[in-house]
């Protein structure tokens, strides 16, 4: 009998067990929460913007030896030195790489008023009056971004509107030349975007402008009793000093573009 009993539980135990393994679930795999994003600015893009700085000019003039031998002119020269407040607008497009490395073309202009009467360049009797219009520049400039910093050199052509007076006395005669004076520039500065559309830059750039003979014609008056014009050889540097804002854009959904 107890032969019997012990059988019946050994079968009950056996039938039993399938139902208590499928009770047993195994906890379903769960994945680890993704790393949250990370935000890279790309500098990519195009650019427009304004900016505001200072002007410092230095002008080397000498007379050139076309108005004949014993010409009390002839080889006479001098310097002039003005400055001035600038403002003006800039554009241009960047192109990042290989990481940081960012490469662009921009083109400026600034308007200027650096302007000087000076007495006594030559002799006594008459005054020079000269004055810097404008300066512009088509450079390309390259740099390394540290995300949103990017520190640049730049360096292309540059040019600039002069105006030039002579005003001899008693005569009353007046020499006067214009000119657009061509040359390069060589710069360095450093931007900032404050957000994904703004960014902030200040900037130091050297002007070498080429030696050119600017013909300065007189009138309405003779100059010293005939009336000609007579060349005049220039040689001019410029440095500037600004800070500026610019508006990015670049291709890519949205208003303005994607910037990342």
């Amino acid at each position: 009998m107890s032969k019997v009993l012990l059988a019946s539980v050994a079968l009950v135990i056996v039938a039993a067990t399938p139902s208590v393994a499928a009770d047993i679930r195994v906890p379903a795999y769960r994945p680890p929460p993704a790393a949250p994003a990370v935000y890279i600015f790309n500098w990519t893009g195009c650019y427009v913007g304004g900016n505001v700085g200072g002007l410092w000019v230095e002008k080397d003039m000498t007379i050139l030896p076309s108005l004949g031998p014993g010409n009390p002119f002839l080889g006479q020269s001098f310097s002039v030195n003005a400055s001035s407040v600038t403002g003006g607008l800039q554009a241009g497009c960047n192109y990042q790489f290989a990481g940081g490395w960012v490469v662009g073309i921009q083109g400026d202009y600034d308007w200027a008023d650096a302007h000087l009467d000076r007495n006594d360049a030559f002799f006594g009797n008459f005054t020079n009056t000269f004055s810097v219009e404008s300066v512009s520049s088509l450079t390309g400039r390259i740099g390394y971004a540290w995300g949103r910093f990017l520190p640049y050199v730049k360096g292309g052509a540059a040019w600039e509107r002069d105006e030039f007076t002579f005003n001899f006395f008693p005569s009353g005669a007046i020499a006067t030349a214009s000119t657009t004076r061509s040359g390069w520039t060589l710069g360095i500065g450093g931007e900032y975007a404050f957000t994904d559309w703004i960014t902030g830059f200040v900037e130091y750039d050297h002007y070498n402008f080429d030696r050119d003979s600017d013909n300065f014609v007189c009138g309405p008056l003779a100059c010293f009793g005939r009336t000609f014009g007579f060349p005049v050889d220039v040689r001019e540097t410029a440095d500037v000093f600004k800070v500026g804002l610019n508006l990015l854009w670049s291709p890519g959904p949205g208003a303005f573009g994607a910037r990342y």
